[in-house]
């Protein structure tokens, strides 16, 4: 499909732009889960009756899975989120534990962020959000929606490419490496 120079208006076919729609922009593998959404199932049992409206099965461990993911809403790899089901239920494998994370990803349940070197880490799509990892100390800083909303209206306007900023972090230095650089830069000049 041909896109639409950023003087033309797009044509009546054409997607309607990021920030019109709300974020992110449903993937393939996470349908229905926007960055910094309130809105979605709200409880476990509400995701229940979701698996099983999608013709999915409520198993022990899927159970235990989003026990872990509505008790406990940091962002958790999946061998973080393995250990916390396996505490109840040691039989659980961490297989199972990825095949589920696919599916609640499916249903938009679920969203998973690469922040930074690490393994992926997952969280509820309804608390989904940007983030900042700083290069200097690693600290993960969460970016809400309106950060990216410019940038993601102009991304599209200018090359018609919808950016999904929940997916990897941005790199930088936080404020306090900044600091401390600064800091260091002016007793090096001082000493000069």
């Amino acid at each position: 499909m041909a896109r639409p120079s950023p003087a033309e208006p797009p044509a009546e076919d054409a997607p309607a732009a990021p920030a019109q729609r709300g974020w992110p922009a449903p993937s393939r593998a996470s349908a229905g889960s926007r960055l910094g959404a309130t809105a979605g199932p709200g409880s476990v049992e509400e995701v229940l009756s979701l698996l099983r409206a999608s013709g999915g099965r409520v198993t022990l461990p899927r159970r235990l899975l989003l026990e872990a993911l509505f008790d406990d809403r940091r962002h958790r790899s999946a061998e973080e989120l393995a250990a916390e089901v396996q505490a109840t239920a040691p039989e659980v494998h961490l297989s199972t534990i990825y095949r589920n994370l696919e599916e609640l990803q499916r249903l938009g349940v679920v969203v998973h962020s690469h922040l930074g070197h690490g393994p992926a880490t997952y969280h509820l799509a309804a608390a989904a959000h940007g983030h900042f990892v700083c290069e200097g100390c690693g600290a993960t800083v969460e970016a809400p929606s309106s950060v990216f909303r410019e940038l993601s209206a102009s991304a599209f306007a200018e090359h018609g490419f919808e950016v999904n900023p929940i997916h990897f972090a941005i790199p930088g230095r936080c404020a306090a490496c900044l600091a401390g650089r600064a800091a260091g830069g002016a007793e090096v000049a001082a000493q000069h």
